[in-house]
């Protein structure tokens, strides 16, 4: 039996784009079983035109205006929440979908069922619409290696920076829900990071290398993965670690909230365990240069800086530059 595919859109101010966008979905070779979308209090005739589309559309299109601004997490959260299908296709209001799109993602789901989340590169394309021949992962440096490392289930580490996995490009499945939501807020990551961190922390999390999108780049447009590039140890942060530990802190709390709903997570939770303490011992490295030898030396020791860092070149980092104030 098919599974239900639901698409949970996002809308704010977005009358420039929106009618491109929703005529995209319209155009999909497997056309969506339903469309939520959830207006962010819109000030211009995103609502109106979404309304006007949702009259013609051969597919239900239910549209939900918020009471009050939610700001884009929580308002893809409230899509999420809303939808009725198995899957849930995250969709933003200003790119356009390539035809192929639902249809290639609801087969990566049915060639890969452990997978709890499935994403694709994308076509970075400017205002207009018009692509500029590049690719979204080689523009946020998701290569080779690291999606060979989220194949094999390790892709943890490179997951926790929030860069990896884009909504505008991913699909859920429902059941997913029940550990996802509700979002936190105050985090230094967005929705899509943290579905994609959970997901990989609970099963399988699959890449689509071809483009499925036209990912367009825009003045207006909200935080997107291109400006979200900076990892949270950069050098030059008074302290590199915050973000991460923050966001490594809040994963591992909700999988002890939700152990007993059919999640497994062992794994991840050792992993998590394991990552924090690597963190905060990066975190806690004395100022002087000395003293920061047998602290470097424990973590080269215990074998953190092979796993959880980039092995001695973090070592040495640690050893010869100044640490965190």
């Amino acid at each position: 039996m098919s599974e239900k595919f639901s698409v949970a859109m996002c809308t704010y101010g977005g009358a420039w784009f929106v009618g491109a966008q929703l005529e995209s979905i319209a155009a999909q070779t497997r056309p969506p079983d339903e469309v939520v979308v959830c207006d962010d209090r819109s000030p211009d005739e995103t609502a109106r035109l979404v309304e006007r589309f949702a009259a013609a559309a051969s597919f239900p299109v239910r549209l939900h205006v918020n009471e009050r601004n939610l700001g884009s997490t929580k308002n893809f959260e409230r899509a999420i929440s809303l939808c009725d299908g198995d899957l849930i296709a995250l969709c933003d209001q200003d790119d356009v979908w390539l035809p192929g799109k639902l249809a290639r993602l609801e087969e990566e789901f049915r060639r890969r069922p452990r997978a709890a989340l499935v994403f694709s590169d994308a076509e970075v394309a400017d205002e207009a619409g018009r692509p500029t021949g590049r690719r979204l992962w080689e523009s946020v440096g998701v290569g080779r290696e690291e999606l060979e490392r989220l194949r094999a289930g390790k892709g943890l580490g490179e997951l926790l920076s929030g860069a990896t996995v884009t909504g505008a490009t991913a699909a859920l499945r429902a059941d997913l829900r029940r550990l996802v939501l509700p979002i936190p807020e105050g985090l230094p990551l967005i929705h899509d990071a943290w579905i994609a961190l959970l997901a990989a922390c609970v099963a399988e999390v699959s890449a689509v290398e071809e483009p499925l999108v036209l990912y367009r780049r825009h003045a207006g447009q909200q935080v997107g993965p291109l400006e979200r590039k900076t990892e949270a140890g950069a050098l030059g942060r008074a302290n590199p670690y915050e973000a991460t530990l923050a966001v490594a802190r809040a994963v591992r709390e909700r999988l002890l909230e939700r152990r007993g709903e059919g999640f497994e997570a062992a794994g991840a939770l050792a992993e998590l365990d394991a990552r924090i303490a690597h963190l905060e011992a990066r975190r806690g490295l004395p100022r002087a240069r000395l003293r920061r030898t047998w602290p470097v030396l424990r973590e080269l020791l215990s074998l953190r800086y092979r796993h959880y860092s980039r092995g001695v070149a973090s070592a040495a980092k640690d050893l010869l530059t100044r640490g965190p104030a």
